[in-house]
C-alpha cells in the first residue's frame, strides 16, 4: 500500500470533533457541575450569593444575542448526556410541547427573585459557591444526588423524544431563545443556518439527522431557516448530499 502524504490523510468531520468536545464537557461534570445548575443558583438566592451558575447563566443569555443556542449543541454536557443516550430514543418530540420550558422557566425566574428578595438582595459574589477547591463533586452522596439528576434527563429524553429536556423543560434554553428572539427583533449579524432550495433533493436525510427532531428539510423548501428549538450542531449541513444546508453570519 502506498504511503499517504499529510495532504491525503482523513481529516476528523465537524460531527467526529463536536461530539468529542460534548463527550469531553460530559467527563468535566465532576468539575464544572456546579457552575451550569439552577438549583445551585437557586441555594445561593438563598443566601443572598450570586453563584458561579447564575454568572454562567448571564453569560449564555448575552452570547446568545450573537450565537443563539450554540452552547446547547457544541458545548453543553446535560446534551450531551442526551445524545449518548440517543440510540434508544428514536421518535421526535411534540412540538406543542416546547412551550413548557417557558413556563418552567417563568417559575424558576420568580423563585429566584423571591429567595433573592428574602435574603436582601444580592450581598455577595462567589463563583466557587458550592465547590471544594473548584471541584463540584467531592462526596458519594453528591454522586449519587447527581446519578438520580441523569437518570431524569434520560426518561424525560425517552419519554418525550430526542434531547427531550432541552426541548420541553430546560430554562436555559429559555433564556437562549429570548436572547434570540432579541436578535431577531433587530436584525444584527449573527451565526444561523441558510438554505439553498434550489439544490435540495428532498431525500430528508437532514430532518433525519436533527438531533432536535426538527423538520429541517420542511425548513428549507419553504425557505424558513430560523428556528428557536435549532442548536446550531450542524448535523443537517453535513447530512446533506448537495450542499443545500449551511452556516451563515448575516443580519435579517
Amino acid at each position: 500500500m502506498a504511503h499517504e502524504t499529510p495532504s491525503q490523510q482523513p481529516r476528523l468531520s465537524r460531527q467526529t470533533i463536536r461530539k468529542a468536545i460534548l463527550v469531553v464537557s460530559f467527563l468535566l461534570l465532576p468539575v464544572t457541575l456546579f457552575y451550569i445548575s439552577p438549583i445551585v443558583i437557586l441555594m445561593g438566592a438563598a443566601e443572598g450569593i450570586a453563584t458561579g451558575s447564575l454568572l454562567v447563566f448571564a453569560a449564555l443569555a448575552v452570547l446568545s444575542l450573537g450565537v443563539s443556542r450554540f452552547w446547547c449543541g457544541w458545548l453543553c454536557p446535560m446534551g450531551a448526556w442526551q445524545e449518548i443516550c440517543s440510540p434508544v430514543m428514536k421518535h421526535r418530540v411534540d412540538g406543542r410541547r416546547d412551550r413548557v420550558k417557558y413556563g418552567v422557566t417563568v417559575l424558576w425566574l420568580s423563585l429566584l427573585a423571591y429567595l433573592f428578595i428574602g435574603a436582601g438582595g444580592i450581598r455577595a459574589v462567589d463563583p466557587f459557591y458550592g465547590t471544594v477547591n473548584g471541584v463540584s463533586i467531592t462526596s458519594s452522596k453528591t454522586l449519587v444526588i447527581v446519578g438520580v439528576i441523569f437518570l431524569a434527563l434520560f426518561a424525560a429524553a425517552y419519554l418525550l423524544g430526542r434531547r427531550g429536556f432541552c426541548r420541553v423543560l430546560c430554562p436555559t434554553a429559555a433564556l437562549m431563545i429570548a436572547g434570540r428572539k432579541i436578535r431577531n427583533a433587530v436584525g444584527w449579524p449573527a451565526l444561523r443556518l441558510a438554505a439553498d432550495a434550489g439544490r435540495c433533493i428532498g431525500c430528508e436525510r437532514c430532518t433525519n439527522a436533527c438531533p432536535m427532531g426538527l423538520d429541517v428539510h420542511g425548513m428549507v423548501r419553504d425557505g424558513k431557516m430560523e428556528s428557536t428549538e435549532c442548536i446550531l450542531c450542524g448535523e443537517c449541513v453535513d447530512a446533506c448530499p448537495e450542499g443545500a444546508v449551511g452556516y451563515t453570519w448575516r443580519g435579517k
